[in-house]
C-alpha cells in the first residue's frame, strides 16, 4: 500500500489544504492527514472539531484517514509505516522552510517529502489570514468549504 501523510494544524481547513489532499488521495493509497498538536497555542478550533471538519470535508475521497499527532512527524510515520509526508508550497518563502525540514526528517528517519505547488488561486491562502478575515465579518465563503464556514460563523458569532 502506498501511504502518505499530509500535515498541518488546519484551524481550518481551507480550500488550499483540502485541494493538496485530495491530490495526494490521486497519488496513494492511503492519505493520512496528521492534525499537529500544539500545547503552546490556543486555535479557534480544538483538536477534535478540526478532525471532525476535515473528516466531513475529505469523506468523498475514500481513502483519507485523520487523526490528531504530538512530538516529530517522523514519529508519526514510523509508527505507521507512512514512508512520504506531501507538503503544499505556496511561495518561495515556504520552500526555504520546508526544504530544512524535509531535510532533518530525511536525516531522522528516512521519511521523504514530496512538494507539491499550490493551486495559484489559492496561493495565498492560511488559515491564520482566514480567521483574521473572517473575525473583521469579512466574506471567507470561497476559501473553505461550506461546512467550515457554518463552523467559522457560529464560533465567531457571525451570520
Amino acid at each position: 500500500m502506498r501511504r502518505a501523510v499530509c500535515p498541518g494544524s488546519f484551524d481550518p481547513i481551507t480550500n488550499g489544504h483540502l485541494d493538496i489532499i485530495a491530490r495526494a488521495s490521486k497519488l496513494y493509497d492511503v492519505v493520512h492527514v496528521a492534525v499537529m498538536i500544539n500545547q503552546s497555542k490556543k486555535g479557534l478550533f480544538e483538536i477534535d472539531e478540526r478532525i471532525e471538519l476535515i473528516r466531513e470535508v475529505t469523506a468523498e475521497f475514500g481513502n483519507v484517514e485523520v487523526e490528531a499527532f504530538h512530538g516529530l512527524l517522523v514519529d508519526f510515520c514510523k509508527q505507521r509505516d507512512i514512508p512520504a509526508i506531501v507538503k503544499g508550497l505556496r511561495a518561495v518563502s515556504d520552500f526555504d522552510y520546508e526544504l530544512q525540514m524535509a531535510q532533518m526528517n530525511i536525516g531522522l528517519s528516512g521519511v521523504e517529502t514530496l512538494f507539491v505547488p499550490t493551486n495559484p488561486t489559492y496561493s495565498f491562502l492560511s488559515s491564520s489570514l482566514v480567521k483574521e478575515v473572517a473575525t473583521w465579518g469579512g466574506d471567507v465563503s470561497h476559501l473553505v468549504p461550506p461546512v467550515v464556514l457554518e463552523a467559522l460563523k457560529e464560533r465567531l458569532g457571525k451570520d
